[in-house]
């Protein structure tokens, strides 16, 4: 019985017609020919009501409902969740689906509506863009079916407690992945740089092709087909791709609800599975106060998944960064020459300056790329037009930062470290961009 009251609810229109007939009983006080129509209504309604609770209840399992997730949702992408829906009644009935989504998503207003004939299945779908790594715990399906009268409605439950854990966006990782089998990284915007590089093992005798080196012409095969032909030499593989990434305060900083330490978790997950990909060999360290896990370069199938099992339980340790350490850390393990991707931020140039000397010491024994941030909330701010004095301070603070930023990038380009200032949202494109840039000039 109680089963029952829990899964009864009455509807608006029920209520409706109840404060109708109560007027219409008060108004048979003044006016004695109404009571007869108002006892009258009063029998129908009480007929309608019983129906419709045998309608809906005579039938002991007349809806059935299964919610499906994937085993894991990617952090940052539209991931797709659908509920499967079956009518085992004799009527068509008309649908109020709640689904209990894990807190973190922060919505309480996931509501959907359909109306399933007689046998008829459908399935409804929606997007989850989860923002932080971790465990997600889903609730109940909750379905209320109501029938052609429209008094009452029924609450079946389907219980689908069910725990899925969030990873890094392996869904990015894919696009990125199937982009570069296919030859169109392009699409997702990524430059497509000629290689100008070359290392000493020769491939083959090909036309030549305006941006070829003019040094690799080759002058008998010329002569023989009277044509410009040219020697074409295999790229070189194998190098040695450390992403290193900094855990520290500075990262927690939000960007369309991701932190900077997920964005550079993602970057990291898309550029490994291309450098792999292209025959190199991806590690990674994070650091902080101290340096963390480290995951010496390979290229051995299994290596992604280290990575990507690496990079889920990473978190923002709220400390000071200590550079020292890391240097210490890639002096004594990394004894070949890397591309070191390091991702951190910094927001003055001051605060670059500090770090300085350890960067210059990193750069001595490897390719070391800087990756930090480019604060899109003040490029709004300076994007937007100044018309108070204190509009003007603000923007003139602004400008000053943003200034900062890229003094940053000239003054490391002064020590011969190569930087990156990008948007968050740019990074993953910004990232592979440069690695496939100084990988066809056979800097790595």
């Amino acid at each position: 019985m109680k089963q029952f009251y829990q899964s009864l609810y009455f509807t608006k229109m029920m209520f409706t017609l109840i404060i109708g007939l109560v007027v219409l009983f008060i108004l048979a006080f003044v006016f004695p020919f109404l009571l007869g129509i108002a006892q009258l209504l009063f029998l129908i309604f009480c007929l309608m009501w019983l129906s419709d609770l045998l309608m809906l209840y005579r039938n002991k399992k007349g809806i059935f409902c299964r919610r499906e997730v994937p085993e894991r949702l990617s952090n940052g992408d539209e991931n797709p969740i659908s509920i499967y829906l079956e009518n085992h009644f004799s009527f068509t009935v008309q649908l109020q689906i709640i689904d209990e989504i894990p807190f973190q998503f922060q919505k309480r207003d996931l509501l959907f509506t359909t109306n399933l004939k007689p046998a008829e299945t459908q399935i409804v779908e929606y997007l989850l863009r989860p923002t932080k790594r971790g465990t997600y715990s889903f609730g109940a399906v909750n379905v209320f079916v109501k029938s052609p009268l429209g008094l009452i409605k029924r609450r079946f439950q389907f219980s689908q407690d069910k725990e899925v854990a969030v990873y890094p966006s392996f869904l990015q990782m894919r696009a990125y992945e199937l982009m570069a089998i296919s030859n169109r990284l392009t699409d997702l915007g990524v430059k497509k740089i000629r290689k100008i590089g070359q290392s000493q093992e020769f491939e083959q005798i090909r036309q030549y092709v305006q941006g070829d080196d003019v040094r690799t012409i080759n002058w008998k095969a010329t002569a023989r087909r009277n044509d410009l032909m040219v020697n074409a030499f295999q790229e070189e593989k194998s190098q040695n791709i450390y992403s290193l990434i900094d855990k520290g305060r500075v990262m927690q900083m939000p960007f369309e609800g991701l932190s900077l330490l997920d964005y550079a978790i993602n970057a990291t997950l898309v550029l490994s599975n291309i450098a792999i990909y292209k025959q190199d060999k991806a590690g990674l360290i994070t650091f902080s106060e101290k340096v963390g896990q480290t995951l010496m370069a390979e290229k051995r199938a299994g290596q992604m998944t280290k990575i990507l099992d690496t990079l889920y339980n990473q978190k923002t340790r709220y400390q000071e960064t200590d550079y020292e350490a890391l240097y210490i850390h890639c002096k004594t393990y990394l004894r070949q020459r890397s591309l070191l991707l390091l991702y951190t931020n910094f927001e003055t140039l001051t605060s670059m300056r500090r770090q300085l000397p350890y960067f210059r010491k990193i750069a001595k024994d490897h390719l070391l790329i800087i990756i930090f941030f480019e604060n899109t909330e003040l490029r709004a701010l300076l994007e937007k037009p100044a018309k108070t004095t204190e509009e003007i301070y603000h923007k003139t603070i602004a400008e000053k930062y943003f200034y900062e930023k890229h003094q940053i990038v000239r003054e490391l380009a002064q020590y011969g470290i190569q930087a990156l200032l990008t948007a968050p949202q740019n990074l993953t494109i910004s990232t592979v961009n440069k690695y496939l840039e100084l990988k066809s000039r056979g800097m790595i």
